[in-house]
């Protein structure tokens, strides 16, 4: 069947791939042009360097490479784990849930940790597992800091304060895919050895780059780790940064000038800003949520994620339902439930480059959907709920004060 596009623009509030500025498109709208030239070594150096400021760290090795998050995910674990090594591995949704999967093909020894769907990681397990594991056969801790299949955020300084505290040498990586540039992410200060996200998500880029950040703690043990790598391998890349042209492999030229307008952007908000900003957007839908009569997916407030939210529906709604509405109709994209909680929850995405009216408008939206479908909302309950919040939130634009 063709489609044809809807009037005006499609509403984008999944939870990645999101909405893309029109400085990235432009940024982007160019020609191919030689990576082994000098202006790419030169943008790619800039690149390095400030890739490495909305991971907060000072320490780490970046890298960018032409892959999805999956491909970051194995990147992470191949470049720092032999077969057979144990980790603990935390399963609270579907992202975990395929992650895992990837770690135990790659013939890792994964000990699963599984929270219910809606919960965070249980991390009095891992204090138990880490306080008897006096001969440190944990090799490496890795856990999802936003699973958007539910929109479960953990806490991460937990982690890294029960490894302190028992004195344990395990590397600590981290999914951060639906987090980075979005929420608190803090990697030097919370010991993070690798850290992963990809160019969909908070940057607003298209899929394609691939981040992995490597403390030195994990370059070294890369030096020793035994899993099969080619592409993904980070000797490659630390090969070609010794000699200045940082390219082992050909690099989406175009992605790259995007990437540079995305960080411009991000710089000229302002890091701690745009965390802020996200954390309106994510307070203002669940403020919506609760005035819709709604549950949220997520059980405890500690758990919230400000990047995604799942919204549970009553057992006679078919959340796909609402999903396919929104796009048949309304041209507003939502995003499924997944596996578990597939059919049960629809997902409200709020994360990237979006500001508060573009929220409202999603939220007019759901509300328009949910009375399509049966549920009795009350029109206008969430969007002034969420209204009434931001009203009272929303800064001054700095540039026009």
């Amino acid at each position: 069947m063709d489609f044809f596009n809807a009037p005006g623009r499609n509403h984008l509030f999944v939870p990645g791939p999101v909405n893309i500025p029109d400085q990235i498109i432009r940024a982007m709208n160019r020609n191919n042009e030689d990576y082994r030239s000098p202006a790419i070594p030169a943008l790619t150096k800039t690149l390095l360097e400030d890739v490495k400021k909305i991971f907060k760290t000072t320490i780490g090795t970046p890298f960018l490479i032409p892959t999805t998050g999956t491909g970051a995910w194995e990147s992470g674990l191949t470049n720092t784990l032999s077969p057979g090594d144990r980790i603990v591995s935390f399963l609270i949704g579907q992202f975990s849930l395929l992650w895992i999967d990837q770690q135990q093909r790659l013939k890792f020894n994964v000990d699963v940790v599984e929270s219910e769907w809606g919960q965070g990681a249980k991390l009095d397990v891992l204090e138990s597992k880490i306080a008897s594991d006096s001969a440190h056969t944990i090799k490496a801790i890795c856990i999802v800091h936003n699973e958007t299949a539910t929109g479960v955020t953990n806490n991460l300084a937990k982690v890294r304060q029960i490894l302190d505290s028992y004195r344990h040498p395990a590397l600590f990586i981290v999914d951060g895919v639906s987090s980075i540039c979005a929420l608190d992410f803090r990697m030097d200060e919370w010991g993070v050895d690798v850290a992963i996200t990809g160019s969909q998500k908070a940057l607003s880029l298209p899929t394609g780059i691939g981040f992995v950040v490597a403390s030195p703690k994990a370059i070294e043990a890369s030096k020793t780790a035994k899993s099969l790598r080619v592409f993904f391998d980070w000797k490659d890349y630390l090969k070609f940064y010794q000699l200045g042209t940082y390219w082992p492999y050909t690099p989406s030229i175009h992605l790259l000038y995007g990437l540079r307008a995305a960080l411009d952007l991000i710089f000229e908000e302002g890091l701690e800003n745009v965390i802020a900003r996200h954390n309106r957007l994510g307070t203002a839908t669940r403020l919506a949520v609760e005035a819709w009569g709604l549950k949220n997916c997520t059980q405890k407030e500690e758990w919230f994620s400000d990047t995604v939210t799942a919204v549970v529906v009553p057992s006679y709604i078919d959340s796909t339902e609402i999903v396919r509405r929104a796009w048949k109709r309304y041209n507003l994209s939502l995003g499924l439930g997944l596996n578990k909680v597939a059919g049960k929850v629809f997902r409200i995405g709020h994360l990237g480059n979006l500001n508060e009216l573009q929220l409202l408008g999603c939220l007019a939206g759901v509300e328009m959907i949910l009375k399509d479908v049966g549920y009795p909302v009350k029109l206008g309950s969430g969007v002034a709920a969420a209204s009434a919040y931001l009203q009272n939130n929303i800064p001054m634009i700095p540039s026009r004060i």
